[in-house]
């Protein structure tokens, strides 16, 4: 269990990158506490751009749902506010952090989490040897089941939300970690994988 609040994003988006003018379609941004989801902040955004073909067939989520959500001028500012200064997660966690950033700034805005935990590059380090370490690869791996659709935000966000809280129960059960916090994970997910291993048995001793 993961002793101070975390709040996992997953956003779903029109393309790979900001800089080359994707903009977000959705997000699910799920509060966790004491080892269980305690708050959700989930919308459909309207970025007033096109929805490419290739999106809809992979997420379900059309031109007509896009421009009938909210504004992201509405949006963002209730979604920085609901992260607050909590530290934040993401499977892929700096896909999602550069469009936070790259929409926050367009408001003028500034993000105020304390810590970005990547999921993604816990499990490489704390699960070494998979084929693949796709959300949905993982989630079978480890029998986390979808509720909703794939790539959908919330569905991707819960998954990612149980995947985070599988790797904290590793870290303390078989890694012997007796305090595990964000400052810990995030820590993890800046080392080489080589160093893992002795890392976890300083802070286990």
């Amino acid at each position: 269990m993961i002793n101070q609040p975390v709040v996992m994003l997953d956003f779903e988006t029109t393309g790979l990158s900001p800089a080359q003018g994707a903009r977000i379609t959705e997000v699910a941004a799920l509060r966790i506490v004491d080892g269980r989801i305690v708050e959700r902040f989930v919308s459909l955004i309207n970025c007033d751009v096109e929805v490419p073909y290739e999106i809809t067939t992979l997420t379900g989520i059309t031109q007509e749902m896009v421009d009938s959500a909210p504004s992201v001028e509405r949006v963002l500012p209730e979604l920085l506010r609901f992260i607050g200064t909590d530290a934040l997660a993401a499977h892929n966690a700096s896909f999602d952090a550069k469009f936070l950033t790259s929409e926050a700034e367009r408001l003028d805005m500034q993000t105020g989490y304390s810590e970005l935990v990547c999921s993604l590059l816990l499990s490489r380090r704390l699960l070494p040897g998979l084929s693949s370490y796709r959300l949905s690869s993982l989630a079978d791996s480890l029998g986390i089941r979808f509720s909703g659709n794939a790539h959908r935000a919330e569905a991707d966000a819960e998954v990612s939300a149980e995947l985070l809280l599988h790797l904290s129960d590793r870290l303390r059960g078989h890694y012997k970690c007796p305090r595990i916090d964000p400052g810990l994970l995030a820590a993890i997910n800046r080392l080489p994988a080589a160093k893992v291993p002795s890392f976890l048995q300083e802070q286990a001793a």
